[in-house]
């Protein structure tokens, strides 16, 4: 396997290690002012969980381009649309049978990955400048773009196997 293979596969492990720890965070990062019909984020959770897909996309294009001069972007739907048609069919397909379904949004017809991606797509950079606020606000759906996440990380698992190998003699 290729260097850039491996490296391919570190990326996933990271974004994969980067999940699950935005997954322990405390739900008390996030509050509510009742009085002001307000929610209150840290920003921490959003940015982290933006920066695992960022990575998990960047897993992606090393993938199906054998290259690991990926953009070097945030932005989540400039990753995608970097990918092969293939990758790009293949996580739609996946996304419409394995999320869609379960984080329906009414707002589109046919919705699909590529508005998950575009509605979130510089939540790394929004979320961590949390004090520049946004004409328009920002908002982030933990729900779908944490299922999109899982599954486009899932997905990327199939791509490769690794097996564990070991001398058949001791060295001594």
């Amino acid at each position: 396997m290729s260097k850039r293979l491996t490296t391919g596969i570190e990326l996933g492990e990271y974004a994969s290690s980067i999940l699950r720890q935005a997954q322990t965070f405390d739900r008390d990062l996030i509050w509510e002012d009742r009085a002001l019909g307000e929610r209150h984020h840290s920003g921490v959770e959003q940015m982290l969980l933006a920066f695992a897909m960022e990575l998990a996309l960047k897993a992606w294009y090393v993938f199906d381009h054998d290259r690991d001069d990926f953009r070097k972007t945030h932005n989540l739907l400039k990753l995608f649309d970097a990918l092969k048609p293939e990758s790009q069919d293949r996580l739609e397909q996946e996304f419409k049978k394995n999320v869609a379904p379960y984080h329906p949004n009414m707002l589109y017809s046919g919705f699909g990955i590529e508005h998950v991606l575009r509605q979130h797509a510089d939540a790394f950079i929004d979320w961590r400048y949390l004090h520049e606020r946004k004409k328009g606000g920002m908002s982030f759906d933990f729900s779908t773009f944490t299922a999109t996440l899982e599954m486009v990380l899932r997905v990327f698992r199939t791509r490769y196997r690794t097996v564990r190998v070991e001398p058949t003699t001791p060295y001594r």
